[in-house]
């Protein structure tokens, strides 16, 4: 049986990692305002001796490493493809993606593991300057999200870093006000118990995106790529008899990929592989597509139907 096997790449190269425009910059600021923060923390805890300011300035430490861990691997996607990684280092930023959720998850045990401990045992602390730090933090954390606030639905680490700075903004405001309750009322558990409400926020907004980045490095399809719309466009193409061997997985937290084998028994012609790749692209973001024509469905040597 004949068969022809056509590779097209849009005019795009797939050798890279194509990351929103920004981003890059967007992840620097956020590890340097942040750092500032874990200091300021720090600094502020041991003076205090506050258990609480030192451990969320543990907590924030650890988003300062996810940024990091972020920033490495968009830097290792731009990496030219080698002999033994053809498709580069694109991968790595849904690896990175995963190990920033699960970092995440790790940060709000240790945080709930404390606050359940102050429930019983509270320590008397300084409110006004848990207030003023915290006040701080909300700031410096509110900025920080919007910095990735509009790349948030474009790429899978925008999302989580949003997601880390927007729920360390909500913890920040939590202890603005646990501060401003104990300067009055000196009931110092307040300050745990309110902890414990956003870290249910926190593990609430964060689920999405420890189940997105588990299914894209299983190479799973992408949350916004529907398989049975596609199945319903190739099935709607008059040139095509039948299709299998279908299968769409993530390049990147950005870019998608697609093979599939076509039967089609008049053959396929440059114009139709480049209508049917340009629509692919164009409404369902797949940007590598490849596509094996076939003139008769029995080909023996492909064993997976679709």
């Amino acid at each position: 049986m004949s068969h022809q096997h056509h590779s097209h790449n849009h005019n795009h190269n797939h050798e890279h990692y194509h990351q929103p425009k920004n981003i890059g910059k967007a992840f620097v600021i956020g590890i340097i305002l942040n750092m500032s923060f874990v200091l300021v923390e720090v600094i502020a805890g041991f003076w205090q001796h506050s258990l609480a300011l030192l451990t969320d300035a543990g907590h924030n430490f650890s988003d300062v490493v996810g940024l990091l861990f972020v920033l490495m691997a968009q830097r290792l996607a731009k990496i030219t493809p080698t002999e033994k990684y053809t498709y580069g280092y694109s991968k790595s930023t849904i690896l990175v993606a995963l190990i920033n959720s699960l970092l995440l998850f790790v940060a709000v045990g240790a945080i709930g593991w404390e606050a359940v401990v102050r429930i019983d045992n509270p320590h008397p602390v300084d409110g006004s300057i848990i207030s003023w730090v915290a006040l701080f933090g909300l700031i410096t954390n509110a900025i920080t999200a919007f910095l990735f606030f509009k790349d948030k639905d474009k790429d899978l680490n925008s999302k989580g870093a949003f997601l880390h700075m927007a729920g360390d903004a909500a913890v920040s405001l939590g202890v603005v006000v646990a501060g401003i309750i104990i300067i009055y009322t000196q009931q110092y558990w307040i300050d745990a118990v309110i902890s414990l409400f956003i870290i249910v926020v926190i593990v609430a907004s964060t689920w999405d995106l420890l189940r997105d980045s588990l299914r894209l490095s299983m190479d799973g399809v992408p949350q916004n790529i529907h398989t049975k719309d596609i199945r319903e466009y190739l099935s709607s193409l008059k040139e095509v008899k039948d299709f299998h061997d279908l299968h769409i997985w993530a390049m990147s937290t950005t870019e998608s990929a697609m093979t599939v084998h076509l039967v089609v028994p008049e053959g396929g012609s440059d114009s139709f592989l480049s209508k049917v790749k340009e629509h692919l692209q164009h409404h369902f973001n797949i940007v590598h597509t490849t596509i094996q024509i076939e003139k008769s469905g029995d080909d023996s040597s492909c064993s997976q139907k679709c």
